[in-house]
């Protein structure tokens, strides 16, 4: 059975044959949840760059009965220490905003099974750079939803156009803090 170490050591072309082989996420499953993220398939000069850790976290808003989620970020000292989130105003830093949404066929090819992280609906403004990213998001296994698989493709309207930023998503528990939807 897959698990993280196996993702960790997969190249981008077998995280799109996992990918592509994934299994549907019962959007339910994930209300009021929390993921420890881990950036997959990005050179080592970009994750430092970058990021390796994040959170992703999933609220069904309770007034429109939208699953929406954010990113929170986290200090970056390592997979071998807890998530800790960096904080701002005594909460935690948060950004890429997005309502998770059925494919409907707006994934690529290959990705249909997949759950679709949309950033280009959930208030981020019209110059954040995460506006036009898509991630369309499966279940390694079958019926649970302890451990997800993701990539990022850039939507431009006309065109998809892939990135190489796979993740993986591990359970971590239940909703700690709601951050407010951007608001532009």
């Amino acid at each position: 059975m897959t698990d993280i170490d196996d993702l960790l050591a997969m190249s981008r072309r077998e995280l799109m044959h996992e990918l592509r082989r994934g299994h549907p996420i019962d959007p339910s499953q994930l209300d009021d949840s929390e993921y420890r993220g881990i950036s997959l398939g990005l050179p080592r000069f970009v994750e430092r760059l970058t990021w390796k850790k994040f959170k992703k976290v999933f609220h069904r808003d309770p007034s429109s009965g939208v699953l929406r989620g954010w990113n929170v970020r986290i200090e970056q000292d390592g997979l071998d220490r807890p998530w800790v989130p960096m904080m701002r105003d005594g909460e935690p830093r948060t950004f890429g905003h997005f309502c998770v949404v059925p494919s409907n066929g707006h994934a690529p090819a290959g990705c249909e099974a997949a759950l679709l992280l949309d950033y280009g609906s959930a208030g981020n403004g019209r110059l954040d750079p995460v506006r036009p990213l898509r991630d369309p998001v499966v279940a390694v296994h079958a019926g649970r939803c302890d451990l997800l698989l993701g990539w990022s493709y850039v939507d431009l309207g006309f065109a998809k156009v892939g990135t190489p930023s796979f993740f993986s998503l591990e359970r971590d528990g239940p909703l700690s803090h709601v951050a407010s939807a951007p608001r532009h």
